[in-house]
């Protein structure tokens, strides 16, 4: 009996993950005829996957912070370690959960109940959920994260032909388990919140004491279009780089630091913070500093992506397009001359925000109260790009 998932056809991880995102039908039927068993799709493919939400978020916890209506918070690297913590053992235990009742329900819809079967549907099919994790590290690509409910579609698609459910039966059977899926994942969720806001003390986490920080605002852009036509590029990129082995050491904050200027149209520098991380192939740096004029701040900061920049590509592999108007301002993401730009304004509030992701890399960002957009603007590619450009490539 084989222990581990079959790489039989599949080039290996990277290559099976394309294909089921790609080619679900075809993918689904591969796995259907792979010999596996239940730990070792667990050790083969939940347990890596599963990692990368959990590790995302505690990095970008940690480097960025939460931004609550307009509050916004960074907690303490041992808060953001348990939850994170907890975040993966509760994926984890949903996976196997799934699989218990996608098993348990066959029956009811004709199907032919199977242990190995149902784990196979479960973990293959939170494929797209487990990669939109990573987009937790960047504010600036959160909203990609929503790429997650393509798993939806995956599961749709593979229950039936793995549990061989008659056709006639297959799409109650997919809507009953899907129903039972939320409802998992969502019980997981506040059991893992729960947990660890109970195991990490209020003084650790950051709401009292000094462990924490209160800071501006994150901006988190609107929904936007994919393109998966490109999505090939970036997964040779990808492919390449899981290869490769190596690690690309972020830049050095103080480093990052040394590019904000002094002075931006009458706004002056104040406050520095700098900050940088790393946890195996993933770390980053980061550096802001707040610029004020009157009762006008803003902060603007650069961010490394540091080793994960072959992943913050799956940003420039997408065709981002998002635009919103109203009476009082707009929403607007898009690619300009091939970098992720975002931006934000709010006339009543003369408050905005603006963003340019800079060689796959680097996320730039301003944000705050400011005379007009063209001034944060301004202060965004006040920072020298051919310069981070450079550093890129070393």
């Amino acid at each position: 009996m084989v222990d581990s998932v079959s790489d039989e056809h599949s080039g290996g991880m990277t290559s099976r993950i394309k294909r089921i995102l790609l080619t679900p039908k075809t993918e689904w039927r591969r796995i259907d005829a792979e010999p596996m068993t239940v730990g070792g799709i667990l050790r083969g493919w939940v347990m890596p996957l599963a990692a990368i939400g959990p590790v995302a978020g505690l990095i970008g916890s940690f480097l960025f912070g939460f931004s609550f209506f307009g509050i916004g918070y960074r907690p303490s690297l041992a808060g953001a370690f348990v939850t994170a913590l907890f975040g993966y053992i509760m994926a984890i235990v949903g996976v196997f959960v799934l699989a218990f009742l996608i098993n348990a329900l066959a029956s009811s819809f004709d199907g032919t109940p199977n242990r190995v079967q149902a784990m196979k549907v479960a973990g293959y099919a939170a494929t797209a959920g487990y990669l939109a994790g990573i987009f937790q590290l960047f504010p600036l690509l959160a909203f990609l994260g929503l790429l997650g409910l393509y798993s939806l579609y995956l599961f749709w698609v593979g229950l039936p032909i793995l549990m061989r459910v008659p056709e006639a039966k297959a799409a109650g059977y997919a809507i009953v388990t899907i129903i039972a899926a939320m409802i998992v994942y969502v019980v997981a969720g506040l059991i893992a919140g729960a947990l660890s806001a109970a195991v990490v003390p209020r003084a650790m986490t950051g709401f009292a004491g000094h462990d924490g920080a209160v800071s501006g605002k994150l901006t988190i852009p609107g929904a936007g279009s994919v393109d998966l036509g490109k999505l090939d590029a970036a997964s040779k990129r990808l492919e390449a780089a899981s290869r490769n082995g190596t690690t690309t050491p972020p830049v050095d904050a103080d480093r990052l630091a040394a590019m904000l200027p002094a002075a931006i149209h009458g706004f002056t520098k104040g406050d520095v913070e700098t900050s940088s991380t790393s946890a195996g192939n993933f770390g980053g740096s980061h550096a802001r500093a707040t610029y004020g004029n009157g009762d006008q701040h803003f902060r603007l900061s650069v961010t490394d992506t540091g080793a994960v920049g072959a992943l913050s590509a799956l940003g420039g592999a997408f065709n981002v397009k998002s635009s919103k108007t109203t009476a009082d301002g707009y929403e607007r993401t898009q690619m300009v001359d091939g970098r992720m730009v975002s931006e934000k304004w709010r006339g009543s509030s003369k408050r905005g925000s603006y963003g340019v992701m800079v060689a796959e890399r680097f996320m730039v960002e301003a944000q705050g109260t400011a005379p007009d957009i063209d001034t944060l603007k301004d202060a965004v590619t006040s920072i020298d790009y051919a310069g981070l450009e450079s550093l890129a490539k070393q």
